[in-house]
């Protein structure tokens, strides 16, 4: 799925960012113009969906990579009609400051 990502003072031009459902290695996976820059592990547990890892690339951080993946895994399992379980603390942050993905919590 193709996703979007804010603008950064500094960032250039029109990146391409897609993120993906990785099924067999259960994980999502940013790539930005062809180049994987972040994973978000996750383990099915019926609909649940456990979220125990996202990293970004060292020399990606701090430019909204990782908004872009968790958003982009979480339009996902909405789709799905899944619920998270987040235990990676930025995907439990970002659902946090963002109330839109408050329902997916599992409850």
């Amino acid at each position: 799925m193709k996703v979007s990502r804010p603008k950064f003072p500094g960032t250039m031009g029109t990146m391409s960012d897609e993120v993906r459902d990785n099924t067999e290695r259960s994980r999502y996976e940013l790539v930005v113009d062809g180049a994987l820059v972040g994973i978000a592990d996750y383990h099915l547990t019926g609909d649940h969906v456990v979220m125990p890892h996202t990293e970004i690339d060292a020399d990606k951080r701090g430019q909204g990579f990782g908004a872009v993946l968790v958003k982009g895994a979480l339009d996902d399992l909405r789709s799905k009609g899944r619920t998270v379980v987040p235990q990676c603390w930025y995907v439990a942050e970002f659902i946090d400051e963002h109330p839109e993905y408050h329902e997916l919590l599992t409850a």
